[in-house]
């Protein structure tokens, strides 16, 4: 038999975060994708219960010490999040589980790095953690809803894979990335990992051992462990000459990783861009066209799981040879990136509004923000760009130091520059919103519920459930952004704060 290859490259993007220290520092993630963090400021310590309330002995509930380690796994050390260790252990297990469950898909910016953070952070496994590992797989799960697939694997890696109840994910994940040789040997030598017959085939055929593949695929088929779209496509797999005289079944309504790699092994690649936003990663491989690098490098950017500086890498890589939608795009901002290199004003006042609209139009303006602010904020433009690229360096790292730049003109300049210093004054708040942003700063504790789950040493439920109110204050509720707000500001989070307050006056409700 023969074997269909697969162009294959692993994924080394460099990990650059939002957070006010570099996580560079970090060896390991120089290996890994970048993806946004927030980082507290001024972290302060939450009022814990004692630690017994007698002197008796206390019974001992025994929790394997495997399991605990896999749901306390993280990628970023307490020193660098300034989170604690305690940061899930006083929650029920199940609550953290529906919470990570209805975390918003498009939350603000600001507040997807503070997801990032908490389901990325080094911390004790929350109360009934078990060897299921549910609390790493919730983990997981939204990781991979925001298309962050290499930390999601990451994740799994420093758990140890090697076992029933996270094989499978991590073997899917790798499928996306293009990095599966490593869970396939495994799952060569121990095929009672996984309980997927197309993966053993599929594994079995790339190490070369078309027989013992071929075996295995016609036992599954007999007993109805493989069917339909999959076992089509694993019978021109490990024969391509089938391909000639069987057509490419029809793409089903959701496609395994798997699936979607033998699509592409047949000939017939699977569009990425109607599939959920972890399939992008597949065409950052280097295996797609420029086009579907750079589209797919869009969907991920907006949701934090490519970094800026990534996507600017891919807008610049080479001239558009045609125009139109992306192409037009493309154009605009390699305009303003060459008219900022000049360093030219007038270059780049002309260049500025179409490289920003083109921003806006993908919702990729915390984005454009990173990848140009530090140069905006060198150059003296004038009026109205300099009004512009004044609110998009706001948007940035660097808002204090942009809000120093800006002579206030007007009641919301001088507000945005209260909320970059973190004080705003409520007579320079004109709206519902403004004033409830207003109000969330002027608060001195935690809002009610949640000061309560602080009381209890519940941070890290606070913090989720204080980020979703964020998101339920941009539709509409303007009180649950000042409880959202104060939260976050009492437990240390300022930095996660001032972004988000300036994101919904300048960006609004997110898309």
């Amino acid at each position: 038999m023969k074997r269909t290859s697969f162009l294959v490259a692993a994924l080394v993007l460099p990990f650059a975060a939002q957070a006010q220290q570099p996580l560079s520092a970090i060896d390991w993630l120089d290996k890994q994708v970048a993806v946004p963090v927030a980082q507290p400021l001024n972290a302060k310590p939450t009022n814990e219960p004692p630690v017994s309330k007698s002197a008796l002995t206390p019974g001992v509930e025994v929790t394997p010490l495997d399991a605990v380690r896999a749901d306390a796994v993280g990628l970023l050390p307490t020193a660098t999040t300034g989170l604690p260790r305690t940061l899930w252990t006083a929650s029920d297990q199940a609550t953290l589980i529906r919470l990570l469950g209805h975390m918003d898909a498009r939350p603000l910016p600001a507040i997807q790095a503070l997801n990032y953070t908490l389901l990325l952070a080094e911390a004790d496994a929350p109360t009934q953690s078990s060897a299921d590992a549910k609390f790493l797989r919730a983990r997981v799960h939204a990781l991979v809803g925001y298309g962050a697939i290499e930390p999601a694997r990451a994740l799994l890696e420093r758990a140890g894979p090697g076992t029933d109840v996270l094989f499978d994910t991590w073997l899917s994940l790798t499928l996306l990335s293009g990095d599966e040789d490593q869970p396939c040997a495994m799952l060569r030598q121990r095929p009672q990992l996984s309980h997927d017959y197309g993966a053993r085939v599929y594994c079995i055929a790339r190490a070369g051992d078309w027989d013992t593949a071929a075996l295995t695929y016609d036992t599954a088929v007999a007993l109805g462990n493989l069917k339909g779209a999959e076992a089509d496509l694993l019978a021109q797999y490990l024969d391509p000459e089938v391909i000639e005289t069987t057509p490419i079944p029809p793409m089903p309504k959701s496609p395994s990783p798997l699936v979607f790699r033998l699509y592409e092994s047949s000939g017939a690649p699977l569009p990425t861009r109607r599939l959920p936003v972890g399939f992008a990663m597949a065409d950052l491989r280097g295996t797609a066209g420029w086009k579907s690098e750079v589209e797919a490098a869009e969907r991920l950017a907006r949701t934090g799981a490519v970094s800026a500086s990534r996507l600017l890498g891919l807008y610049t890589e080479r001239q558009p040879a045609a125009s139109g939608g992306l192409w037009d795009r493309v154009k605009a901002i390699q305009a303003f990136d060459e008219a900022l290199f000049t360093r030219s004003p007038e270059d780049v006042a002309k260049t500025l509004p179409d490289a920003w609209s083109a921003a806006k139009s993908q919702s990729l303006e915390t984005q454009f923000a990173q990848m140009f602010s530090d140069k905006l904020l060198e150059i003296t433009l004038p009026d109205p760009a300099r009004a512009l690229a004044q609110e998009i360096t706001l948007l940035s790292q660097d808002y204090e130091i942009a809000a120093g730049k800006i002579s206030p003109e007007t009641a919301r300049d001088r507000l945005l520059i209260g909320i970059a210093k973190g004080s705003p004054s409520p007579d320079d708040a004109t709206s519902g919103m403004q004033r409830a942003i207003v109000a969330g700063f002027a608060s001195q504790t935690a809002a009610g519920e949640h000061e309560t789950l602080l009381q209890s040493g519940k941070l890290g439920e606070a913090i989720l459930r204080a980020s979703q109110l964020i998101g339920h204050g941009a539709a509409g509720s303007e009180n649950d952004v000042t409880e959202a707000l104060a939260t976050l500001r009492a437990v240390g989070l300022e930095d996660t704060a001032r972004r988000a307050a300036l994101q919904l006056i300048l960006l609004g409700s997110p898309q």
